[in-house]
C-alpha cells in the first residue's frame, strides 16, 4: 500500500567519491531541507535551481559540510512528489551523517527501489519503464544500454499500449452487445472485432519474436571455448580480451581450471570461458579439469569448438564433438598461418567453419561476427529504432495473452455466445496489463522493485 510519507536515502555509490547525494521525497522534503541547509544568500528555494550553502546539524547548528541543495516541486520531479537533493562531499561517514540528520528531522529510510516505485504508482512511468531503469544502471555494452534507454523512454510501452487499445475496443463492442442483447450484432461489428483481435495478436507475435535477441542484449551470453590441449584456447581468450589473462605455453595441459572474463563482442555482453584441454590423462589434476570442461559445455549458451588446423582430427576431437550433441556451437580452425593438415568429418564440414590465427589475428573479426550472428541473427541493433522484449516476465505475460486470443478465435469459429468471447478478451487484456503494470499483483511489484538499490 502506498503511504505518502517522506522518504530519504543515499543515491550515490557507497565509498569515497567527489560528491555524495542524499535524496528526499515526500511532503516534508522542503521543510526538512530548510532546517538543515543554510543558503549563502538570503531568500527561499525556487524549484529546479541549485543553491550553494552549508549543511548544519539540527541539534547544535554545527556545520557538517558545504555543498548544494536543489528542490524539485511536485509534480515536476522523478517521483511526482516534492523532492530535495543535498549534495555534499562524497566521504562515507559524512554522507551517512547527513542522512542521519535528515532522518532525525522526520524522513523515513527508503526501501529498495522505493523512489522508482513511487514514480510508477504516481503515474509518471509505467512498470515496463520502471524496470528499464535498473537495466540502464546495469547495462554492460552500448547496445544493451541503448535498448534499456529505449524502453525507459517508452517506445516499447507505446507498442504494448497500441496492442491493449485494440483489445479494449474489441471488448467494448462485445460488451455493448452483452449489455443490450436486443440490438443484434451486425456483420460490420463482427468484422471490427475480428480485425482488432487480429491486429493485437500480430503485435504480440512480433514482440515475442524479439525476445531472444532482447534477452541476450540485456543479460549477456556465455561462450565456452572447448578443444583438446594446445589448439590455442587460451591464446584465443587473450586475443578476444586484448590482454594476457590466461597463461600460454607449449606444454599441453597448462589450463587446469575454468577461466571466465566478460568482453563486449559486437554489442553483446559475452562471458568468455577458457577451459582445460580435453584428452585422456593420468594426471589427477588434469582429469579434474577435463571433467569440469565436459560439465560446463551443456550450461554454455554457445561453444566455440576450437581445432588445430595444423594437426589431424583425432579421438580427442571426437570426444568433444560427442559432448556437443544438441548444443549450439561454432567450428573454428586455428593456426591457419601454418601448413594445413586437418580434414574435418562430414558432419562438421557441412556446417561451415571459421578459420583464424591467434598469432596473426587473421579471421578474428569474422569469428566475432559469427558469435553475434548466432544470437542476433545478423540484425543490426539501433537504439533509436529497436523495440524488443528483454525480460522473461514480459514474454510470459504476452504468451498468456496470445493463448487467450487463440482461444477467442476458436470459440468464435464455434459460434459460442458473446459472453464467452468476452471472457477470452478480458483474459488477454489482463495479461497485457501485467507488462505495463495495470494488472500486476502487489507481490510481483515487491519482487521487481526489490531488485533496485536503496537510493533509486
Amino acid at each position: 500500500m502506498y503511504i505518502a510519507d517522506t522518504i530519504a536515502a543515499i543515491s550515490t555509490p557507497v565509498g569515497e567519491g567527489g560528491i555524495g547525494i542524499v535524496r528526499i521525497s515526500g511532503p516534508d522534503s522542503l521543510p526538512i531541507a530548510e532546517r538543515l541547509f543554510s543558503r549563502r544568500t538570503s531568500g527561499g528555494f525556487q524549484s529546479h535551481r541549485f543553491y550553494y550553502g552549508v549543511i548544519r546539524h539540527p541539534d547544535n547548528g554545527e556545520i557538517l559540510d558545504e555543498g548544494f541543495c536543489v528542490y524539485m516541486r511536485s509534480p515536476h520531479s522523478f517521483t511526482r512528489e516534492d523532492v530535495v537533493e543535498l549534495h555534499c562531499h562524497g566521504g562515507y561517514l559524512l554522507v551517512q551523517k547527513v542522512l542521519a540528520c535528515v532522518q532525525r528531522e522526520g524522513a523515513r529510510l527508503a526501501e529498495p527501489g522505493e523512489f522508482t516505485r513511487r514514480a510508477f504508482l504516481n503515474g509518471r512511468i509505467d512498470l515496463l519503464q520502471a524496470e528499464s531503469v535498473i537495466d540502464v544502471i546495469r547495462g554492460k555494452t552500448d547496445a544493451a544500454l541503448a535498448l534499456a534507454q529505449h524502453q525507459r523512454e517508452g517506445h516499447l510501452s507505446r507498442v504494448i499500449h497500441d496492442c491493449r487499445q485494440h483489445l479494449v475496443q474489441a471488448l467494448a463492442l462485445l460488451e455493448a452487445y452483452v449489455d443490450f442483447p436486443e440490438d443484434e450484432i451486425d456483420t460490420f461489428d463482427l468484422n471490427q472485432i475480428s480485425t482488432r483481435v487480429t491486429d493485437s495478436h500480430t503485435i504480440i507475435a512480433q514482440l515475442l519474436a524479439t525476445y531472444e535477441e532482447g534477452r541476450v542484449l540485456r543479460d549477456g551470453v556465455s561462450v565456452l571455448i572447448a578443444g583438446k590441449p594446445n589448439v590455442g584456447k587460451s591464446s584465443l581468450l587473450n586475443t578476444l580480451l586484448k590482454e594476457k589473462r590466461a597463461i600460454v605455453t607449449a606444454i599441453p595441459g597448462t589450463t587446469r581450471d575454468l577461466i571466465q572474463e566478460v568482453v563486449n563482442i559486437g554489442g553483446l555482453p559475452v562471458t568468455l570461458i577458457d577451459t582445460a584441454g580435453v584428452r585422456e590423462s593420468g594426471d589427477l589434476v588434469e582429469q579434474e579439469g577435463v571433467r569440469l570442461t565436459l560439465e560446463a559445455i551443456p550450461r554454455a549458451d554457445l561453444v566455440i569448438f576450437l581445432l588445430d588446423a595444423s594437426r589431424p582430427f583425432d579421438d580427442d576431437d571426437r570426444q568433444i564433438l560427442a559432448a556437443l550433441a544438441d548444443k549450439r556451437f561454432l567450428t573454428v580452425c586455428n593456426k591457419t598461418d601454418l601448413a594445413p593438415v586437418i580434414q574435418l568429418p562430414d558432419e562438421l564440414a557441412a556446417c561451415g567453419t571459421v578459420s583464424i590465427s591467434t598469432r596473426t589475428g587473421e579471421g578474428i573479426d569474422t569469428l566475432k561476427e559469427a558469435v553475434t550472428n548466432s544470437f542476433l541473427h545478423g540484425h543490426a541493433v539501433d537504439g533509436r529504432e529497436y523495440v524488443a522484449l528483454s525480460r522473461a516476465r514480459h514474454r510470459d505475460a504476452l504468451v498468456k495473452s496470445a493463448a487467450a486470443l487463440v482461444k477467442f478465435s476458436a470459440n468464435q469459429s464455434a459460434n459460442l455466445p458473446p459472453e464467452i468471447l468476452a471472457i477470452d478478451l478480458r483474459d488477454a487484456l489482463a495479461a497485457v496489463g501485467e507488462v505495463t503494470g495495470e494488472t500486476t499483483p502487489d507481490e510481483v511489484l515487491d519482487l521487481i522493485f526489490g531488485q533496485f538499490c536503496i537510493g533509486k
